[in-house]
């Protein structure tokens, strides 16, 4: 069964509507939430992620309602902290993964630490079986990905092109994929540019999608109040869990 993961915005538009729709996406196909960290400065996201940070850090994001809406969901759905290097130092990394452990989160994806800064936590995350998310660009050769991949926790994270989210290119993943698989048994997800109109292609030779902007341009809509931004979203992955597993 090939799996789904979904990124939010946390705290956009608030903290409750952050937990309900978690917990909704749960219920209509997403396998494990990727709760995204607002930050001033997302240099790996799109302008709809981007946009969505911004609103949630006008609106008083605090880093704690990372941990309220966590306690409350986590226990509830496969949860995964999103976020940028800065907010997560600024806590302290051990007692933040202390936090994450305690609450039931199962690691971190953070886009702006490469490889070789992020062995230096490696131990920390090991000691408290916890994941920090591994990424694999199609640019990368056989030598680097056999080096990242080695240590893999989770699923491996294949950027789908070389640019930010959501903007929707497209490239032959297949002999990138392959040369992950030489290399590691960790799953293999795919993601930017997810959503109805690719799912289907993206997910050839791996075993997993991740999808984000076309739910965050939901919660964008003014047009929509809260339920119906919910159902929406809940749409969408039910329609992309199907694709691809067809």
């Amino acid at each position: 069964m090939k799996q789904l993961v979904a990124y939010i915005t946390a705290g956009y538009p608030d903290k409750n509507f952050t937990i309900d729709l978690a917990l909704a996406l749960g219920e209509n196909g997403v396998d494990t939430l990727e709760l995204g960290v607002p930050f001033s400065d997302p240099v790996a996201d799109g302008p709809v992620i981007e946009a969505a940070n911004e609103h949630a850090l006008e609106s008083g994001f605090r880093f704690s309602d990372i941990l309220d809406i966590s306690e409350v969901i986590a226990p509830k759905i496969d949860t995964l902290w999103m976020g940028y290097f800065n907010p997560f130092y600024q806590y302290g990394m051990e007692a933040l993964l202390n936090r994450a452990q305690t609450l039931g989160v199962k690691g971190l994806i953070i886009p702006d630490v490469p490889y070789e800064e992020a062995k230096a936590y490696h131990n920390l995350f090991e000691e408290r079986q916890l994941a920090n998310i591994s990424f694999v660009a199609p640019t990368d050769g056989e030598e680097r990905i056999a080096m990242i991949t080695a240590q893999a926790r989770r699923f491996i994270y294949l950027v789908a092109y070389a640019g930010i989210t959501g903007s929707g290119k497209s490239e032959d993943l297949a002999p990138v994929l392959e040369m992950i698989k030489r290399h590691s048994q960790t799953p293999v997800y795919v993601g930017f540019g997810v959503n109805e109109q690719t799912a289907r292609e993206k997910v050839k030779g791996a075993d997993g999608v991740i999808v984000g902007s076309s739910i965050v341009s939901v919660l964008l809509d003014n047009t929509l109040n809260s339920s119906q931004k919910i159902a929406k979203c809940c749409e969408i992955t039910r329609t992309i869990r199907s694709l691809i597993n067809e």
